[in-house]
């Protein structure tokens, strides 16, 4: 069971819920996907192979690089890319999206105006401010099920951060606040690190409340405060591997579609 296959089945079981359809969304941005190409890529653009299904053309994708072979029973070109970047992608071209057609239980197709939502969704950026810490409690505002898609928010982002705390906190203007705090993230990935957080509120339901996103270096004396208060979360280390030089391994900059 991948990822993919746990939240649409989790879908599935509860046909009326927006919380779980919108879990699969977020697992379907936050996961590698395989597209079955018509041609090679150039190294600059790449060109999906489109399949007519219910009059609607469909790019397809694959959780997996064997669900890609099972489905196309030969060898065929393909693209490894983010979810997120695949998404950015299609936005616009009246292209649906999908997943595992045929070969696993997560079997879906996303609708042109799905593609749309999520992209539209992703890319609101979280509004910034500076704020002094006054006091440090215990996390007690925010759900459960926030925490939990916290946790597999965070499993996801391997080498962003060395560890994060989830605290309470009050303000030098005595407002309080839940916060998630990265220790010694990667320069350059607090923006990322933000949107990500953000993602999560948006895809765990509009009752989640608010958290804020703060950065401290493991040196800054209010790390001690935080492993006796905060729950801590241990993000994956990256795993140094090379990769092809291929559109949309960077999800800043999706591949074009021609």
């Amino acid at each position: 069971m991948t990822p993919i296959d746990t939240a649409h089945a989790e879908m599935e079981a509860n046909p009326d819920n927006d919380i779980a359809r919108m879990r699969l969304y977020e697992r379907l941005i936050d996961a590698e996907l395989f597209m079955l190409l018509e041609t090679e890529s150039d190294g600059r653009n790449i060109n999906p192979d489109l399949f007519q299904v219910d009059d609607q053309e469909v790019a397809l994708v694959f959780d997996r690089e064997e669900r890609l072979a099972d489905f196309a029973e030969r060898i065929v070109p393909f693209a490894a890319l983010s979810g997120r970047s695949i998404v950015a992608m299609l936005n616009g071209k009246n292209i649906g999206l999908g997943l595992n057609l045929t070969v696993s239980p997560s079997s879906i197709i996303l609708p042109p105006d799905v593609i749309t939502w999520i992209s539209e969704t992703i890319s609101k950026e979280p509004a910034q401010a500076e704020a002094k810490l006054k006091e440090i409690f215990p996390p007690t505002l925010l759900p459960e099920g926030v925490i939990t898609a916290l946790d597999a928010k965070l499993a996801t982002m391997a080498g962003f951060a060395e560890i994060a705390y989830l605290v309470e906190v009050s303000y030098e203007t005595n407002v309080r606040a839940t916060v998630i705090i990265f220790i010694n993230a990667r320069l350059g990935a607090e923006e990322a690190i933000a949107n990500a957080i953000s993602e999560t509120l948006i895809f765990s339901g509009t009752e989640a409340g608010s958290l804020d996103v703060m950065f401290l270096d493991a040196s800054n004396a209010v790390c001690a405060k935080l492993a006796k208060f905060g729950l801590r979360f241990d993000l994956p280390k990256l795993e140094i591997k090379k990769l092809p030089s291929a559109p949309g391994m960077d999800p800043t900059k999706p591949p074009l579609l021609r």
